[in-house]
């Protein structure tokens, strides 16, 4: 009996079609011959996965289809706030999609075996060539967890409403994992407060040091969405800038992020402040908090304040050693990691507009819910 004709067999006794007696002879041979016993056994473990497959075929068009309309940055940008139906199902269904790709092959192999496409003589090489097709498949399913994994980090940035919070400043990255700081009077009472980037991704962060005589507040992202931010473009400076030279901000006053640039016009701020250094650059109310960035990238202060009585007066920031002084206090609280300023920047010799481009990332748009 050839292996077709075997199947064949096999197929019928299988389907309930044999008569009793036929039935009973075949169960003899099964038992007097252990091969076809074996033969019937994968039969049957095949049928069942074919199965699966049928009941998985609907499913699979579902899977491609959405496969092909991935595209994490659209996603990003469209519904960053409104998860579409595609962006549940992902973050629902995605260990059950890779399994009914992996279904989908070995069915689909299955089928070619038994229609006598996958000769008994051609076996072995057959089996590795079906395990160069399953590594495939696992390395396309590791590929889609990749995927799947960034639409729901992305759908988990979005989840904080929005709505409930109010701009009320500005903040910019001092580490890669996560550490912010900006102005204390920016956060001071309020019940919870947010960072939103100028890509709308918003993370939960609390405060984790505040020194009112300075008026700095360090913030911590505790958002599991939040993935590290890289190595910081910008320096910070700890000795004395100069007199007259020029310097730019870049901030919140707005929804959207704002640049101004002006120049330094004193070492001290109002009736002498050696805290703070008065500055000739527009400033309003949401830049408080924003970083003051001389020519080269490196940080000279932080804005806090502006002249009240002078709507287009001058601005005032305090002065970037001030932040390494709070940074050291922080440190001693054991409960607070050690943060270490980066000295250099790398924005020295780019123009203007590629230093925004390069720093934009790191400087987040301060929200609070009081």
């Amino acid at each position: 009996m050839s292996d077709i004709e075997l199947l064949s067999v096999i197929e019928r006794y299988l389907n309930g079609e044999m008569s009793a007696d036929e039935r009973a002879r075949f169960e003899m041979l099964r038992h007097d011959n252990p091969t076809v016993d074996s033969r019937v056994i994968e039969h049957q473990q095949f049928t069942e996965r074919l199965k699966q497959y049928g009941e998985r075929v609907e499913f699979e068009g579902m899977l491609n289809a959405i496969h092909n309309e991935i595209d994490v940055q659209a996603l990003k940008d469209e519904f960053v706030h409104h998860p579409s139906p595609i962006v549940r199902i992902w973050r629902n269904h995605h260990s059950k999609i890779s399994l009914a790709a992996s279904v989908a092959i070995f069915a689909a192999l299955s089928t070619l075996f038994f229609a006598g496409l996958l000769k008994t003589q051609n076996q072995q090489s057959e089996v590795v060539a079906l395990s160069s097709k399953v590594n495939r498949v696992e390395s396309a399913n590791a590929k889609l967890k990749i995927q799947t994994d960034k639409l729901i980090t992305i759908v988990g940035a979005s989840k904080i409403d929005q709505s409930k919070y109010t701009p009320s400043g500005t903040g910019f990255a001092i580490s890669s994992d996560g550490y912010i700081v900006t102005a204390l009077h920016v956060i001071n009472g309020a019940d919870s407060v947010t960072i939103q980037n100028s890509n709308g991704d918003a993370y939960h962060v609390k405060a984790v040091y505040a020194d009112p005589g300075s008026d700095i507040a360090v913030l911590k992202i505790v958002d599991p969405s939040f993935k590290s931010l890289g190595a910081l473009p910008y320096g910070f400076k700890k000795s004395k800038a100069d007199l007259g030279e020029d310097v730019f901000t870049v901030g919140y006053p707005l929804d959207d992020m704002v640049y101004d640039k002006g120049y330094l016009s004193s070492f001290t701020g109002s009736n002498g402040d050696s805290l703070r250094y008065r500055v000739a650059i527009k400033a309003s109310f949401g830049n408080s908090g924003s970083p003051l960035l001389d020519e080269r990238g490196n940080i000279i202060g932080i804005i806090n304040s502006k002249q009240a009585q002078a709507p287009d007066g001058p601005a005032f920031a305090v002065k970037s050693k001030y932040l390494y002084r709070a940074l050291a206090a922080m440190s001693a609280d054991t409960a607070n990691k050690k943060v270490s300023l980066a000295s250099k920047s790398v924005l020295a010799n780019m123009s203007r507009t590629q230093q925004i481009k390069r720093l934009q990332n790191y400087i987040f748009n301060v929200k609070v819910n009081n």
